[in-house]
């Protein structure tokens, strides 16, 4: 197998810097923001203990609801961390689990600490490691290896980075 991390770390690092351009730039107001109606939007808002915690359902519904900002960073911060744990052999957090950090502050140290130990992962994975079977995104995909997980990271972040850079720009000149 050809040595695929050079191309994953620079995809990665490319999608990175997209995404840093967005976080750097981002306020809470822009978490909050929706360009649609509330019954249409997915966000985070707080439980009864105080979290924030995100909008879910077990069956996506149709039409999909509009993410705002917030749940978009939350959403990256579950399945990254997921991803991470499955990829070092550690259990996968339950998604209830995971909360949104209650501001873009907090989300830039929070996903920063996440690309940082993403980045540690890919710098030390050894060939052999990335020939391994991976189930994570995929439960029940056993022709799926580590090298597939990681190319998933890229692919799954920039999705979000797009998202959410769509989002901050609407909004910028929606106000």
């Amino acid at each position: 197998m050809t040595n695929v991390v050079p191309i994953l770390r620079t995809q990665f690092n490319t999608t990175w810097s997209l995404l840093r351009l967005h976080l750097d730039a981002l306020s809470d107001d822009d978490c909050h923001w929706s360009p649609a109606p509330p019954e249409h939007t997915w966000s985070v808002s707080r439980d009864d203990q105080g979290r924030w915690a995100p909008d879910w359902a077990d069956t996506e519904p149709d039409p999909l609801p509009v993410a705002t900002i917030a749940w978009l960073t939350w959403h990256i911060g579950w399945w990254w961390t997921t991803a991470i744990a499955h990829v070092t052999g550690q259990p996968g957090p339950d998604r209830s689990a995971i909360g949104w950090p209650g501001s873009a502050d907090a989300v830039r140290a929070w996903l920063a600490d996440l690309h940082d130990q993403w980045a540690e992962f890919l710098d030390s994975v050894s060939p052999k490691r990335l020939e391994e079977q991976a189930t994570y995104p995929w439960q029940s995909r056993p022709d799926r290896s580590v090298a597939d997980t990681a190319a998933w990271v890229n692919i799954e972040l920039m999705k979000n980075t797009a998202e959410i850079g769509q989002l901050r720009l609407t909004h910028a000149v929606s106000v």
